[in-house]
């Protein structure tokens, strides 16, 4: 058995948003900047009082999914 403390790449998280959502949701949205260098955007979904879904998107996924959710929004009535 070992005692050492394991080391865990380091990442600095700055909130940006919460949105509430449709079906008592909450969506918030966080910056995570690893040390390596590497930004993603993590989007953390809420629903009800314990269930969470989190998701870590890169920069090119985030520009896709921004694109498809522009479409959408100018095709409503």
């Amino acid at each position: 058995m070992t005692t050492d403390d394991p080391q865990f790449a380091k990442e600095t998280v700055t909130p940006l948003a919460s949105l509430a959502a449709p079906w008592s949701r909450e969506i918030s949205f966080s910056a995570v900047d690893h040390e390596s260098g590497l930004r993603i955007l993590r989007m953390r979904i809420k629903e009800g009082r314990a269930r969470f879904t989190i998701v870590d998107l890169d920069e090119k996924t985030v520009g896709e999914m921004m694109a498809v959710m522009e479409v959408w929004v100018k095709a409503s009535p």
